[in-house]
């Protein structure tokens, strides 16, 4: 099997990594179980308490779900706001990161000589890269801060255990970090290194 090939092959196995993290991503921002707590009360039974970055909701024992968005985008906590940027940065970035990996990826013929298409792969990949780690960052910031409030015994209002919606972003996350930094060393090789030897 020629080095081509090989690389041909981990190009667009890094592709479908690199989307199905992108989908993950994507996934989690109409979740709505970011954060959750319960709590059993003597005239309502156990209320189930749940939140994301958009929207906090309470259910009851009934089954009875009522949720409230969040207000005003100014009046949020900034760390909030950071981690909205961020994820939809990593979104927007990792759309991109797709449109050059297509264009430019061995086994499609859309034009270009070799090293125009190794680069082009290669700022995809740059794209899945950057757009991972933000997304990472996001989602680890988020919850440390939940860890932190949970185990800090100073800490005096409802706490919080750590929910789906995070877990489901650290998974998508890495597979974005994992992909791009493929990508990267693949195409950075055939499209800065063999451009440097002529």
């Amino acid at each position: 099997m020629s080095y081509r090939t090989v690389v041909m092959y981990v190009e667009i196995s890094c592709f479908v990594v690199c989307v199905s993290g992108w989908i993950l991503v994507c996934s989690t921002l109409p979740i709505d179980i970011w954060t959750w707590s319960e709590l059993d009360s003597v005239v309502l039974g156990t209320s189930h308490y749940f939140s994301n970055l958009w929207k906090d909701c309470v259910s009851d024992s009934t089954g009875v779900t009522d949720c409230k968005d969040i207000p005003s985008l100014l009046a949020l906590n900034w760390d909030i706001r950071m981690c909205r940027t961020l994820i939809i940065i990593s979104i927007i970035l990792a759309f991109f990161g797709s449109v050059l990996v297509l264009v430019g990826m061995k086994c499609t013929k859309i034009g270009g000589s070799e090293i125009v298409n190794a680069r082009l792969t290669f700022a995809g990949g740059m794209n899945y890269l950057i757009g991972g780690m933000c997304s990472m960052i996001a989602f680890s910031y988020y919850g440390n801060k939940l860890r932190a409030e949970f185990q800090d015994p100073n800490y005096k209002a409802q706490k919080f255990e750590i929910g789906v919606g995070v877990f489901i972003g650290w998974g998508g996350s890495s597979l974005l970090v994992v992909g791009g930094l493929i990508y990267s060393i693949f195409a950075g090789r055939d499209g800065f290194h063999s451009s440097s030897k002529r």
